[in-house]
């Protein structure tokens, strides 16, 4: 089975929405507001990026990086393999930035169930927390900002559920405060 990866920059409390700068949002570009920034809390990035062999989205994100992820050369390596979009009104993929279009979590399962290598989430808050409260997700990448945001999306849903436990695989902290945690989930 191909282990599903939730790849996030959050906030202590939990927020992931617009770290980067996306309009809507009363804090956007968090991740890069009074905080200086470190390329070795970055590199977790760049692996990611060597690693991973598909990326999955929800729909609002694949609509964000769409147009902007495939001119950038920072992200050769995701504009190469296969994308996946889960979305339950998108009639078509864009052309700019091709993938293929599931329209549930089931789907999802049934993708893991595939061959091949891991499958990475980025952005994508509302499918992350529906991943994991349908008992997908197999790992958390987490680069934790210094910074308290209150109100946004958040990384993990409100649901009532049973306890998920996890394990820390990995973790280091950086001088402008980040930390890494990488959590595999435990099944």
């Amino acid at each position: 089975m191909r282990p599903l990866i939730v790849t996030a920059f959050v906030s202590v409390d939990g927020v992931m929405e617009a770290p980067g700068g996306e309009s809507g949002y009363r804090n956007t570009g968090w991740t890069f507001k009074d905080i200086e920034f470190d390329p070795a809390a970055y590199e977790l990035k760049g692996r990611e990026q060597e690693d991973t062999t598909a990326l999955l989205l929800g729909r609002t994100s694949y609509e964000a990086f769409a147009p902007i992820w495939p001119t950038m050369d920072d992200f050769a390596g995701y504009n190469a393999m296969p994308r996946y979009v889960v979305s339950t009104t998108l009639t078509a993929d864009d052309p700019r930035w091709p993938a293929t279009i599931l329209r549930s979590v089931d789907d999802v399962a049934a993708l893991k169930k595939t061959d091949g290598g891991p499958i990475a989430v980025h952005g994508s808050a509302t499918l992350g927390a529906s991943l994991a409260d349908a008992g997908l997700v197999d790992r958390y990448h987490l680069l934790v900002f210094p910074v308290l945001l209150g109100a946004g999306k958040r990384l993990f849903s409100a649901a009532d559920k049973d306890k998920t436990s996890l394990k820390l695989v990995d973790s280091a902290a950086y001088a402008n405060g980040v930390q890494k945690q990488i959590f595999d989930v435990i099944h």
